[in-house]
């Protein structure tokens, strides 16, 4: 009977082009760091805006990095991270939305975003700079426990199209952060390519 039974089940396929290379641990400490991240954004980010800042941990899940960037807008902000020592770059992307609402409070403006989104100008561009780098350096005290960091922002980029910084076919893990300033909400989404991670991939489990 508990033959037949087995024989009955069906055979689970495995998607070559999808390897599992995230499991359901690694993405659920990636949740864990990211809630502490997510605490230091909210008791930091209010010096700069004057304004309160409210994060929480969505979701977390494992895709290829084309499903990621087929999924961007255009204007985006994607903030591209040097992870040093580790190899390759990990992705903040930020909603236009959030980004505009900030520039408008560090303007000294009460903080609403734009009825519609355009491109970004050079002063924006650079306040937004700003915010990322202090977004950047707030990474390290939530990595300590794996590996200290050392990470600098690249550079911003406003257009998908220059997003490809891995390859398309190549996992990453996407966790993604709701934030509210004042009564704006946007989503920011960190993209952590599974190359970056590979040599400290053991290290990221729950016992963190």
């Amino acid at each position: 009977e508990d033959a037949k039974e087995e024989k009955a089940k069906p055979a689970k396929d495995y998607d070559f082009r999808r390897p599992a290379k995230f499991s359901k641990e690694h993405l659920r400490t990636l949740e864990i760091i990211f809630e502490h991240y997510g605490r230091l954004l909210a008791t930091n980010m209010p010096v700069y805006l004057r304004k309160s800042v409210q994060v929480d941990v969505m979701t977390s899940e494992a895709l290829t990095y084309s499903e990621f960037s087929n999924a961007l807008a255009n204007p985006v902000i994607l903030g591209i991270v040097n992870f040093n020592p580790l190899p390759g770059n990990i992705v903040l992307e930020m909603d236009p939305n959030l980004g505009f609402t900030m520039i408008d409070r560090m303007l000294g403006g009460p903080g609403l975003p734009l009825a519609r989104n355009r491109d970004f100008s050079e002063i924006e561009l650079s306040i937004l700079e700003r915010i990322f780098n202090t977004c950047v350096d707030l990474l390290i005290e939530p990595w300590q426990n794996v590996i200290e960091i050392n990470p600098r922002l690249e550079r911003i980029e406003t257009n998908s199209q220059f997003a490809q910084i891995i390859s398309p076919s190549e996992m990453v893990a996407l966790v993604t952060l709701n934030i509210k300033i004042g009564d704006t909400e946007g989503l920011m989404n960190i993209c952590l390519p599974y190359m970056t991670l590979e040599d400290i991939i053991d290290r990221i489990n729950t016992k963190y």
